[in-house]
């Protein structure tokens, strides 16, 4: 499997793809997050905007190989193991670029509240942001192994389900990352600093099912 992820790794790397959803996430922190800003509320921001940048990512990483290519990656590693490598990648890859920007955004931003009158703590609102966008990394890179091959939607439907896919996944009551998205605006109001645990293990398993899911229909179509 190492090897796998190191093939899909290069592959990203060479085709410069990464480049456009790099962009828009950078695009959507630079008009969302100013520096001086509540760190929860930013925090927040980040969150959100890694999702839909995730399930790009799937998108890219899964479509990547030339279909001679993944013939002969299928044959010799098997089409479920090809397959969890390029979600590894893509799930791994937006993960580390979330927790970096997660990172800038905790440094650039005031740990107060709101409205200024309270003091966060910069340790608790780190421990809630990086909880936050990996929860949001994990639900995005669920929207993103659902709406993309092996399911058997054309590109332009596949497309769209990734877009709305994302935008059920950060507005739908009880999905996992509105909640943990919810709890650091919340936060940012009231200074109660939560840690979005349980939206983390959901989105954990809801990834996790759609991985076996889709590796599954790759295997059978391989």
């Amino acid at each position: 499997m190492t090897a796998l992820l190191r093939y899909q790794a290069a592959l990203l790397a060479r085709s410069q793809r990464w480049l456009a959803p790099l962009l828009l996430y950078a695009a959507v922190l630079a008009v969302g997050v100013r520096s001086g800003q509540p760190v929860l509320g930013s925090l927040g921001v980040a969150a959100a905007a890694v999702l839909p940048v995730t399930a790009w990512a799937v998108h890219l990483c899964v479509a990547q190989e030339p279909p001679a290519a993944r013939t002969v990656a299928s044959a010799a590693a098997g089409p479920r193991r090809v397959h969890l490598a390029a979600l590894l990648t893509a799930t791994g890859c937006a993960a580390v670029l979330a927790v970096v920007a997660g990172a800038v955004v905790l440094l650039i931003s005031s740990p107060v509240t709101d409205d200024g009158a309270r003091a966060v703590s910069r340790p608790s609102a780190a421990l809630a942001g990086l909880l936050a966008v990996l929860c949001c990394v994990l639900l995005g890179a669920a929207v993103g192994a659902l709406s993309t091959r092996p399911v058997p939607l054309n590109r332009g439907w596949s497309v769209a389900a990734a877009v709305l896919g994302s935008l059920l996944a950060l507005v739908t009551t009880g999905s996992p990352a509105r909640l943990a998205v919810t709890a650091l605006v919340t936060g940012s109001r009231t200074g109660e600093v939560q840690p979005s645990v349980l939206p983390l293990l959901g989105a954990a398993a809801l990834v996790a099912a759609a991985a076996f899911l889709v590796c599954r229909i790759a295997a059978r179509r391989g």
